[in-house]
């Protein structure tokens, strides 16, 4: 019984370990994220705005979800029932 209580015990710390060690990474990798992503608008951005009415940026272009939609129903509309000729 001893033994067993000890065994218990010992999986039972590891898997906490685990847990913990998890959420921190987890926490890290979300603040790494939401830091690189958070737009910064200073000043001299403000006066490219004002000058040239467009703000560039390096980010990526948003996505077009028109074409994301027109994928997805191309894709769905393919047929799969058809056998393979090899």
């Amino acid at each position: 019984m001893n033994l067993l209580s000890f065994t218990f015990a010992l999986l039972l710390a590891f898997l906490l370990g685990l847990a913990l060690a998890s959420g921190v990474h987890l926490r890290l990798r979300l603040r790494e994220r939401l830091g690189r992503t958070a737009p910064v608008v200073d000043d001299d951005a403000v006066r490219a705005i004002l000058s040239e009415g467009v703000l560039r940026t390096d980010e990526d272009p948003p996505l077009d979800l028109e074409e994301i939609d027109e994928e997805e129903r191309r894709f769905w509309d393919e047929r799969w029932d058809e056998a393979e000729e090899w």
